[in-house]
């Protein structure tokens, strides 16, 4: 019986999707369950699975085309089954026709008589060849009679080096009278026959260089090093997904609509680091989770939200909206593009909690499995392209959202400590924040609460 393959509803405010990629063709079996199809829209992909077993009969949609959620774009016959499939190959030969098994075993039915014989035929002595055609030993042998031509013995009867060398030894033997010229005129002239001898040494070495044995010349045409083409400079234009647009326009409206400005800070990460080397294990044993910087920046940066709430805050019309909730957006880098999902009311969650939610959005957003529901909406956003090895940045604001702190690459850097340089683990931050809600004032004093934070630990515990 045939069965519908319909568009999901993939988010509340998503009424139309892009069809992506179809793992199946026309005529293919799958099984229940089987990925069929990628169903892409502005917040994430979804891949759409058989509803049953059977043979894909119709595909009405295909890749690029955009579709309305619930309306069709293919067919699954749940009636056909997958040996059905094969019996219908096995009989689509015609009569007669060796199957693939018949044509392996007369194949192997080949006698090591027949092999021999077959190559003593392929085998031909180099006088039985077509006029012009070398084997490879007689190849050899026209190599090595080129090489004794050209060897340096036989330079002596070169008729154009003989010719040359009898010139100059004339020209050397012969006086030069310079009596009844000037000074000036016999040095000119004597001047300029050195430098006509000096140009007739000259020739006679680079002749003497055009003959030299080279083994790159005389080497067969056959034989000589293939060199590839350069590459064809060519250009392909690929049409950009509907997450890729997205995302395009979000970037464009933030720059286009917000005030945006960034201030920076450095972060010495040592006491972070030696409590997670101190507790990791532990941590680890009892929470089936490693312990990871993250965590440390989301509960810094509650605690800086409270006590500036204009970077939690957006802006409405002709208002500003402050938000008592903290819905945090932690970046991720998926297979598809940027995704944002949001850890809601991210000020319940614990540690473990933290580290276990960003754990599984960046294991789910690699395969395009984050739902839209999970990517709508956050009150401010963290960003850590320290991960990838960046230095420092000016992140861009997730709208409506009025800030966004970027993390960075944590490198040893010396630093003076009661007036003594040591090398510390140093880490750049950045927080760009819309200058429509938030003055500077308030946009330092946010990151240097994270700062203080960060560095002292066990203020994040106290609350203080």
């Amino acid at each position: 019986m045939p069965i519908e393959l319909t568009v999901p509803e993939v988010g509340e405010s998503i009424s139309e999707v892009q069809i992506g990629e179809w793992f199946k063709n026309e005529g293919d079996y799958v099984e229940r369950n089987e990925e069929l199809v990628v169903i892409e829209t502005d917040k994430a992909t979804v891949e759409l699975p058989a509803p049953g077993s059977g043979k894909i009969t119709k595909i009405l949609k295909k890749t690029g085309d955009t579709a309305s959620v619930n309306e069709v774009i293919g067919y699954l016959d749940t009636d056909a089954s997958d040996s059905e499939e094969l019996s219908k190959k096995r009989s689509a030969r015609t009569p007669g026709q060796p199957s693939r098994e018949d044509l392996e075993q007369e194949g192997s039915k080949k006698t090591s008589q027949e092999q021999t014989a077959d190559a003593k035929e392929s085998y031909k002595k180099p006088t039985e060849t077509r006029a012009g055609e070398k084997n490879q030993a007689g190849g050899e042998a026209e190599w090595e009679k080129a090489e004794e031509k050209e060897s340096p013995k036989t330079l002596e009867n070169n008729p154009a080096v003989e010719k040359q060398s009898k010139e100059k030894e004339e020209r050397d033997s012969r006086p030069i009278s310079v009596e009844s010229r000037a000074p000036e005129q016999s040095q000119t002239e004597e001047t300029q026959k050195r430098l006509r001898l000096h140009q007739v040494d000259r020739a006679i070495q680079r002749a003497t260089s055009d003959v030299t044995p080279n083994r790159e010349r005389t080497e067969p045409s056959s034989q000589r090093e293939f060199r590839e083409p350069p590459e064809d400079r060519a250009e392909k234009a690929v049409p950009m997904t509907r997450l890729r647009r997205r995302i395009a326009e979000r970037l464009v409206q933030a720059q286009q609509t917000a005030a945006l400005l960034t201030t920076f800070n450095e972060i010495d990460m040592s006491a972070v680091i030696e409590l997670r080397e101190k507790h990791r294990e532990a941590f680890s044993k009892k929470y089936q989770i490693k312990l990871g910087f993250m965590s440390f920046f989301v509960k810094a940066a509650i605690e800086a939200l409270k006590f500036i709430p204009e970077v939690n805050a957006e802006i409405r019309g002709e208002s500003i909206v402050y938000r008592s909730y903290f819905d945090i957006g932690i970046a991720v880098g998926g297979g598809k593009g940027l995704v944002v999902p949001v850890l809601r009311n991210a000020e319940q969650l614990s540690f473990a909690e933290i580290e276990r939610a960003i754990h599984d959005f960046a294991l789910r957003a690699e395969d395009g499995k984050l739902k839209p529901e999970e990517l709508q909406g956050g009150t401010f956003t963290i960003s850590n392209g320290g991960i990838y090895g960046s230095l420092l940045s000016t992140p861009i604001i997730n709208p409506p959202q009025s800030g966004i702190l970027g993390l960075h690459a944590i490198q040893d850097r010396p630093v003076v400590r009661q007036g003594t340089v040591v090398i510390r683990p140093m880490m750049y931050a950045a927080l760009t924040y819309d200058h429509r809600v938030i003055d500077g004032r308030e946009a330092v004093t946010f990151l240097k609460h994270i700062k203080n934070l960060v560095e002292d630990p066990a203020r994040i515990l106290l609350e203080v």
